[in-house]
This record gives C-alpha cells, sequence and structure tokens, in this order.
C-alpha cells in the first residue's frame, strides 16, 4: 500500500501526547512515572521521522534548500522558545537568589546558542535536586535536536549524489556507533551520555530509517491483525518504559531500546482501523499532542520556580494548579504564538523571520552576559546577605539548598 508520506497523520499528533505527558508527570514528582523522562526519547524518534520525510521529499523532487528548512526550524521553535524565555525574566528576577540567578542568566545564553545540553552537562546531572529546579533545564533536549539539524541535512544534501543506498550504509554505521557508545557512557560518563548528541543521535536516526524505508516502499503493508498486534506491542513498550524505569536505570543505554523501538512499531503499524490508530487519533488525545511543545516549553519553569519560592515537596493541590497553568499556558502559545509564526501570520517572510531569530538571540545573550557578570545582580542585596550567600557557596551549596538546609548553622 502506498501512501503519501506528506499527508498529515493524527496518530502521530497523538503520539506527541504519549510523549510530553509522561515527562511532564515525571518532573512532576508522581513516582509512578519514574521513567517519564523517555518521553523525551520520544520525541526524538518522532523528529528524526517527520524531518527526514520532508527532507527526503524535496530532494527527491530537486527542491531542498537549506534556507528553507532553517526557516521552518525557527518558525517551529523559536518564537515559542522566546515567548517562554522572556516570560521567565521578571518571575527569576523575583524569585531567584543570586547564584541560582546567574545560573539561569548563563542558561539564557545556552538558550540562544543551542547549547544547553552543554551548559546542565558540566553543571549537573539530570536527576540531580539541584537540577530539578533549574528553570530551562528542559531545553538541552532542544539543544541536541538542533545541534543535530545542523550535520543532518548538510550531509544528506552532500551526500545526495552518491545515492541513497550509499547513505543509508552510512547512517548504519553512525547509528551502530552511537548506539554503543550510549551504551559506554551510560555506566562510565553517564551525565554526557544523558545530554550530548552523540550518545542521542541514534534515536533520531531511528525515526529517520522509518523514513527511508517509506521513502522507498512506501507504508507498510501488513495484514491488519498482525498490524494491530505490533503497533500495540510498540505503544506497551514506550508505556513499560514509562513505568518500569527510574532513576537508577541507566540511560540512554540499551534501555532505551525499548521505547524507540515502541516508537517505531507505532509510526510504521498503527495504520488506520487499528486499535492504537484509533487510541492515538482520539481527538483530545491529538489536542494534546498539538500543544506538546508548548507545553514542553511551560512546565519546567512552571515546577522550577515554584520549587525556589516555597519548597520541592508541594501538596497535591499545588501540583494540581501548576498543572493546570502549564495547559493553559501551552493552549495560549498554541494558538497565539506558534499557530500564527508557523502560518507566517506572523514574520511573513524569511527576512522577518530572520531578524527576529536573530533579534531574540542576541537580546537573550545580553540579558544572560548581564546576569552573569553582575554574579546574579547582587547587588540587589545588603552586605550581610551577599556574605551568606558567599559562605553558602563555599559549602557548595545552592541559594535553595542554603535556604533549606540545616547546615546553614554552621556558617550563621
Amino acid at each position: 500500500m502506498r501512501r503519501d508520506p506528506l499527508k498529515y497523520r493524527a496518530e502521530i499528533d497523538g503520539l506527541r501526547a504519549v510523549a510530553v505527558v509522561p515527562v511532564i508527570l515525571f518532573h512532576a514528582g508522581f513516582e509512578a512515572f519514574g521513567g517519564g523522562y523517555v518521553g523525551v526519547d520520544v520525541f526524538f524518534v518522532i523528529s528524526g521521522y517527520l524531518i527526514t520525510t520532508i527532507i527526503l521529499a524535496e530532494l527527491n523532487e530537486g527542491r531542498f534548500s537549506l534556507m528553507n528548512f532553517y526557516e521552518r526550524r525557527a518558525r517551529r521553535i523559536l518564537p515559542a522558545l522566546f515567548f517562554v524565555a522572556l516570560c521567565c525574566l521578571p518571575v527569576a528576577w523575583l524569585v531567584l537568589f543570586p547564584t541560582d540567578l546567574k545560573d539561569f542568566a548563563q542558561s539564557l545564553i545556552a538558550v540562544a546558542t543551542f547549547s544547553s545540553n552543554f551548559l546542565f552537562w558540566s553543571e549537573a546531572g539530570y536527576f540531580d535536586t539541584a537540577a530539578e529546579i533549574k528553570p530551562l533545564l528542559h531545553t538541552w533536549s532542544l539543544a541536541v535536536e538542533e545541534q543535530y539539524y545542523i550535520i543532518f541535512p548538510v550531509f544528506l544534501m552532500l551526500a545526495w549524489r552518491w545515492g541513497k543506498r550509499r547513505i543509508t550504509q552510512i547512517l548504519i554505521g553512525v547509528f551502530l556507533f552511537s548506539l554503543a557508545l550510549a551504551q559506554w557512557a551510560a555506566y562510565q560518563e553517564p551525565e554526557a551520555g544523558f545530554f550530548l548528541l552523540p550518545a542521542r543521535a541514534w534515536e533520531l536516526l531511528a525515526g529517520a530509517f522509518v523514513a527511508f524505508y517509506v521513502d522507498r516502499r512506501g507504508a507498510v503493508d501488513v495484514a491488519p491483525g498482525l498490524a494491530n498486534i505490533l503497533s500495540a506491542l510498540g505503544l506497551a513498550g514506550i508505556g513499560f518504559a514509562i513505568f518500569a524505569y527510574d532513576h537508577s536505570t541507566p540511560f540512554p543505554s540499551l534501555y532505551a531500546v525499548v521505547p524507540v523501538l515502541g516508537v517505531v512499531a507505532v509510526i510504521m503499524f498503527a495504520q488506520p482501523g487499528t486499535l492504537v490508530h484509533r487510541l492515538l487519533a482520539f481527538r483530545p488525545v491529538v489536542g494534546v499532542g498539538l500543544v506538546s511543545y508548548s507545553a514542553y516549553l511551560w512546565h519546567q519553569p512552571i515546577l522550577a520556580f515554584y520549587g525556589h519560592a516555597v519548597g520541592r515537596n508541594a501538596p497535591l493541590w499545588h501540583t494540581a494548579l501548576m498543572l493546570l497553568a502549564t495547559a493553559l499556558l501551552s493552549v495560549f502559545s498554541y494558538y497565539v504564538i506558534e499557530t500564527p509564526t508557523r502560518r507566517r501570520t506572523v514574520f511573513g517572510t524569511r527576512m522577518k523571520i530572520g531578524g527576529f531569530a536573530v533579534a531574540g538571540s542576541l537580546a537573550l545573550i545580553g540579558v544572560g552576559l548581564m546576569g552573569t557578570l553582575s554574579n546574579g545582580n547582587m547587588f540587589r542585596y545588603p552586605q550581610p546577605v551577599v556574605d551568606m550567600f558567599a559562605r553558602a557557596d563555599a559549602y557548595g551549596l545552592s541559594t535553595w539548598e542554603a535556604k533549606n538546609a540545616s547546615r546553614l548553622q554552621d556558617f550563621d
């Protein structure tokens, strides 16, 4: 059965919902979702599939353009990202103490340069307590994706004359190397393996291989019963990782193969008529998937700023209010920010979106530099408070830990 690879597939938006909800609930502290972080891996595979599908279609027709590609990426990623970062600024000023504000300022620079994964790799592990209350921690995954998309389309464009068979062979080699590196790093250099592209590229390539397969042979044509079984096994694999994994699971090692293969199976076999297709294409599920990018952007700042202002052990009703705020802001961002910019209602020309991208990036870098060079605007506090921060730093405590640690008596 031949299927247009560029035709809209509602079940993939539903799969985005399967990705984002566990991530949010994991960060919100729901223990049942101990492996909710694998939602990021689901996003990687989806992204690898969709972006490669578009690139291959345009290369096949001889109309691929790097400028067009990066314009689409800018429209997809930057407006909502910059808007969330802008909204974070006044909250950070009011809530964060200098050490944390300096860290936040550095993360603004990293966001603007798509190097967040390097910054957070150098600071702490993803599962560390100090990392949980970093408002822009989640932008590490955006950095990984954008670094990949600096390299991948250029490679395809330059290697196109070699033929798809040779390109696929090279990508298989990269895939195997990346997977082997992920397995090694999970035990030897876990922070680097978690945050950096070389150990994550295989997940994006898994989606890319599905796109290559569909480009060559069309949609997988199997009996409906078998499609039902394989797509259900795929969704079950994702669910297993979400509920069975936790912070102690070495990741992204071979353990990540389970959710990654699960996503691949859903993309390939959740054809119309299957149970999984009906579940994922259910309108409310698709609706969550449509706002998933905005939801991903909003949830971490809301949870992190609450952790700074009130504490990490939020009562359930506080958590419910934060999740409601995430949902409402996500819908707002999708309709007011994402949709107009992607449809060119706003920033209608390449020049305008390019100017916005440059201006927004420079603004974030400028604000980040000011916050960094002023040590988190330390001038806001009287000298005794500044001295307390200095003593806390000497003990290796963040300002959040300093407020809550009993060891404060040791340097009062």
